[in-house]
Order: C-alpha cells, then structure tokens, then sequence
C-alpha cells in the first residue's frame, strides 16, 4: 500500500516528466517544423505541421485582443488550476482521480508557461482520415484530454461503488 508521501512523490513525478516531455516536443517542433512542409505518415494519418496558437482550445479567442486573451487564458487558467487541485486535495480524490488530476495540471501549466513567455502555444499534431481531422494540438494537450477521461472515469466508479443515498 502506498503512503500519503509516495502518493504525492508518484503525483510529482508524473507532473514534471509531462512538463518535461510537453516542452521537449515543443522545442523539436519549433526546430524542426516551423517554416517546413507538413509530414505525413501512416497514410495521412499523422501529420505533423507547426503552429502557434495565440487562443485556447481550436483557436478560440486568438484574435481577442492581447489584454483579454492574457486575462482569460493566462490569468484564468492559472485560478483554475490552483482551485481544482485544492479541491482535490480537500476532498481527498481516489488515486486515479488524483493522477488524471496531476495529468491536466501539468498539461495546463505547461501551456501555461508558453504563453506567459511567449504569447502563444507551440502546437503541432494533426490526426484523421480524409478531410475528417482533429484540429492541430500538442502534448499538454493530450495530457489535459488523458486526464480528463481518467477523472471522469473514475467519478463513475466512485460513484457506482458507493451506496444510493
């Protein structure tokens, strides 16, 4: 059975290797893709194309002005990320919650990160099939996605496995 300091240290980790391996990526796109042709591979499936995105989610909000896009998605997102994993934290999630938890702040704080220093997020996959894709994303965001199915998924179990009130 893991203890509260091994649970936290496992939470820790898993944070700072997504924030290593969000920023890793980043940095390679802007190296290797920025002003390049898009790559494809596995039958179009997988494109890598570089992008920076000054909104949120699919562009949202990138041609807001500078002020309310920096209010919104850097201030907001910060308060958002601090009030949910103090509720976590009050609350005391189940394990997986917690780890799909640590898994969006690290997505969200290394977004975070880009745009407080740069204006703008370094995006750079594009998944689908024929004219039916994904918009264009990066690792955080997959982290902020992963996570957020795990807390999902583990809410229903919470739920299922507590008695009817």
């Amino acid at each position: 059975m893991m203890t509260r300091i091994s649970v936290r240290v496992v939470l820790l980790v898993a944070i700072a290797s997504t924030i290593a391996c969000d920023r890793a990526t980043k940095h390679i796109a802007a190296t290797m893709l920025a002003g390049t042709p898009n790559r494809s591979f596995l039958a179009d499936t997988v494109r890598l194309e570089y992008a920076e995105n000054a909104g949120a989610f699919l562009s949202l909000g990138a041609d807001w002005p500078f002020w309310l896009r920096t209010t919104l998605f850097g201030v907001g997102n910060a308060v958002l990320l601090l009030a949910v994993t103090v509720i976590a934290m009050r609350r005391r999630w189940s394990r997986p919650a917690l780890v799909g938890l640590a898994l969006c702040v690290a997505g969200g704080a290394s977004n975070l990160l880009d745009r407080v220093a740069f204006g703008s997020v370094v995006d750079f996959v594009n998944l689908g099939v024929g004219s039916v894709r994904t918009g264009i994303f990066n690792v955080a965001d997959m982290a902020i996605m992963l996570g957020a199915f795990i807390v999902v998924i583990a809410g229903i179990e919470e739920s299922a496995s507590s008695p009817p009130a």
